[in-house]
């Protein structure tokens, strides 16, 4: 062997080892999407990370993570989703609604994506199965629209007098029109009158629940829209304001001052996600793993703000709560 092909030769020898040795040594990037706003999520974006955590991954130890927050401007969630692909993220975390799962699966064929949406992730054309999704999505899928009927039966429980019921849904929610039947036929069995009411912005809120009181509405249901959960705060209040006993569907609307929240624990998909994130870091494909669904329900009631509207709690709904806010 002549000395310049030796040396060629044991240079790439040298080079690979190098060279692998780098790629083992690279710390994975995740890409997080989302429609809401850093603040009123932190909670579950610490679920997500805590999940993380449990499978193995620290971030700014051995993972980074980059945020994409629309805050609320859905029209902004094509173009955050085509930042993470230009990225090159190892997987794309898409929460805060089936509008952000979208826009992952429009940005990207291959990448794996993480999803949190509704009941309908086969429909939206996110999985072709629940068991077996195919394709690069996976995640957990809130079944919260169909508990619509529960929360109504639980507002009867405390308000048995009420006799019209107003429902707060977001227009530009494809889910939006499901829920005001669910509603619909509920009511009609209740022999209720529903109330149809619609916010696509928050300054539509306050004309809503005037709207609401204008009719003599006896109590209110919002829906589980993203953008709701997102503005949380300013909507209890205005319920407060004016007066209006609301069922909501998660208990971050107890947390700030509602009166009463039945359905899945939000923070407890961001977790679970946490863990799929992990098992996929760790080379597992969405196509193999189960679109989640919840397993428990959690009804928590806010006895000080039943106090502030005058409301009278029965023991045997008390008894039927999760955690009773005092």
């Amino acid at each position: 062997m002549k000395r310049r092909e030796f040396i060629a030769l044991l240079g790439g020898a040298v080079a690979r080892p190098l060279a692998a040795s780098a790629q083992d040594l690279a710390v994975p990037l995740i890409g997080f999407l989302n429609s809401a706003s850093p603040g009123p999520f932190a909670r579950l974006a610490d679920a997500f990370r805590q999940g993380l955590r449990e499978g193995g991954y620290v971030e700014g130890r051995n993972v980074t993570i980059e945020y994409r927050w629309a805050d609320g401007q859905f029209a902004r969630l094509p173009d955050l989703a085509a930042e993470l692909v230009h990225r090159r993220v190892s997987l794309i975390v898409a929460a805060g609604g089936t509008v952000s799962a979208r826009a992952a699966k429009e940005a990207t064929a291959t990448i794996p994506i993480l999803f949190i949406v509704g009941p309908t992730p086969i429909g939206d054309g996110l999985v072709t199965s629940v068991s077996r999704p195919g394709g690069n999505a996976t995640g957990v899928a809130l079944y919260t629209s169909e508990l619509l009927p529960k929360r109504l039966e639980l507002l009867k429980k405390l308000l048995p007098r009420a006799a019209r019921i107003a429902v707060l849904v977001n227009p530009s929610d494809a889910a939006h029109e499901l829920e005001t039947k669910y509603v619909e036929d509920a009511t009609r069995v209740t022999g209720q009158q529903m109330v149809l009411l619609k916010a696509g912005a928050e300054r539509d809120f306050e004309p809503a629940l005037v709207s609401a009181v204008q009719q003599r509405v006896d109590a209110l249901l919002v829906s589980a829209n993203p953008f709701f959960t997102q503005r949380r705060v300013p909507l209890v209040a205005l319920a407060a304001r004016h007066a209006m006993p609301a069922g909501y569907p998660w208990r971050e609307y107890t947390d700030a001052g509602g009166l009463m929240s039945y359905g899945p624990s939000i923070a407890g998909a961001y977790h679970l996600i946490g863990r799929y994130a992990s098992r996929m870091l760790n080379g597992e494909k969405p196509a193999d793993l189960p679109v989640q669904a919840p397993t428990h329900y959690e009804l928590v009631i806010n006895l000080k703000t039943a106090k502030t509207l005058g409301l009278e709690v029965p023991a045997t709904l008390l008894a039927l709560a999760d955690e009773v806010i005092e």
